[in-house]
C-alpha cells in the first residue's frame, strides 16, 4: 500500500463507535460515549496503532465524526492512517456519487486525503469500481479496496482499475478461525500472488472467540451480536479453551491468541477497540507468531465445532 507510514500488523476497528444504524449500539450493544473512546484512540497513537478502520455506514457517521473530532484535536492528521468505505447501498443519501460520499468522509474525518478506500461489499462490481478511478487520478484517494468481494469480483475489478493504470491494493472480508473461505477459496493466494494486503475483519466474532463469553456468561440480550452467537457457545467452548491453554504458553489470553493466529495467517487484523485494554492486547499480540502444531490444533478445533459465522451481509467464498 502506498503510505508514507509505517503499517502496523494490526488495524484499530471502529465500527462499535457511535450508535444509531449500523451503530455500536445496534450491532455490539455498546454505549460509549468520546470520553469512552478518546483515551482508546490516544493509547493507540502513542503506541504506533495508527491505522484506523471505519465507514460512512457505520452509526451513518456516527463512527467517522468521533475519529474525526480525536484528529483534529490531537492535530494528528499527518500521523494517522484511515481506511474507511463507500456502501453501495447508501449511495443514494450521495446523489448515487462515490466522490461526494467520499468528501464527506473527509469533511466528517478532518483529513483531506483518504489513506483507503473501499466499496464496502459487491452490489454492482461494474456500476461501482469505475468511480474509484477519478478518485485516484485527483490524488484524493491514495489506495483503493475492495470488501465482501468473491475472488471472480476481486479479479474483475483489478482489471476494471488496470485498465487505467490502477490495482487493487487491499482485500477485506470476515476472516477468522470459524470462517477461513477466503483462504480456501484462493483470495488469500491472489492477495500474496499479486502483493495485495489482506484485511481480516471479525477476527474474534464480535467477542465470541475472546474467552469472555460462555454459556455461563452469555452476550448481554438486545444486540445482533446477542442473537447470532448466544446459541452457539456451547459449541465453542473446546475451541475457547485450547486459544485459552496455548496463549499460557506465550503470556497471552484468549482473545490475544485469536489475533496473533491471524497475524501468523500473514493477514491483517482489525480489532475492534472498546476499551484501552483491547488496544494493549492488540500491540502485544501483533507480535507473537505460533507455530505451525498450534495453528493446525486450533483450526481443526474451529472445523469440528461445526458453526457458521456468515452473516447477512456477506456469503462464503468459495
Amino acid at each position: 500500500m502506498d503510505t508514507d507510514e509505517r503499517m502496523p500488523k494490526v488495524a484499530m476497528g471502529a465500527w462499535s463507535w457511535g450508535a444509531g444504524v449500523a451503530g455500536g449500539d445496534q450491532v455490539f450493544g455498546n454505549h460509549l460515549g468520546e470520553s469512552d473512546l478518546q483515551p482508546i484512540f490516544d493509547v493507540a497513537m502513542e503506541r504506533g496503532l495508527n491505522l484506523w478502520d471505519t465507514a460512512t455506514v457505520y452509526g451513518m457517521g456516527a463512527s467517522e465524526d468521533s475519529l474525526g473530532r480525536f484528529i483534529r484535536q490531537g492535530n494528528k492528521k499527518d500521523a494517522v492512517i484511515i481506511s474507511t468505505k463507500f456502501t453501495p447501498q447508501i449511495a443514494g443519501m450521495y446523489e448515487d456519487s462515490m466522490a461526494k460520499m467520499a468528501e464527506a468522509s473527509c469533511e466528517r474525518l478532518g483529513i483531506d486525503v483518504i489513506d483507503l478506500y473501499w466499496i464496502h461489499n459487491p452490489a454492482d462490481v461494474e456500476r461501482w469500481t469505475p468511480e474509484l478511478i477519478p478518485l485516484l487520478q485527483s490524488g484524493k484517494v491514495k489506495n483503493v479496496g475492495v470488501s465482501n468481494h468473491n475472488l471472480s469480483e476481486i479479479k474483475r475489478a483489478n482489471e476494471i482499475l488496470g485498465e487505467q493504470g490502477f490495482r487493487i491494493s487491499a482485500v477485506q472480508n470476515h476472516f477468522s478461525l470459524l470462517n477461513r473461505s477466503s483462504e480456501s477459496s484462493g483470495i488469500l493466494d491472489y492477495c500474496r500472488e499479486n502483493d495485495i494486503t489482506f484485511f481480516a475483519y471479525m477476527v474474534l466474532e464480535q467477542g465470541a472467540l475472546s474467552g469472555k463469553y460462555d454459556t455461563k456468561h452469555p452476550f448481554p440480550e438486545g444486540s445482533d451480536r446477542a442473537r447470532i452467537y448466544n446459541p452457539v457457545l456451547a459449541q465453542l467452548e473446546e475451541l475457547t479453551a485450547a486459544m485459552e491453554e496455548i496463549g499460557k504458553k506465550h503470556g497471552l489470553s484468549a482473545a490475544q491468541v485469536g489475533t496473533a493466529w491471524a497475524v501468523s495467517k500473514g493477514v491483517l487484523p482489525i480489532i475492534g477497540v472498546t476499551k484501552v485494554r483491547h488496544v494493549e492486547d492488540a500491540a502485544k499480540a501483533a507480535s507473537v507468531i505460533l507455530s505451525a502444531e498450534e495453528m493446525n490444533h486450533l483450526e481443526t478445533l474451529a472445523d469440528k465445532a461445526e458453526v457458521n459465522t456468515i452473516r447477512e451481509w456477506e456469503k462464503k467464498m468459495d
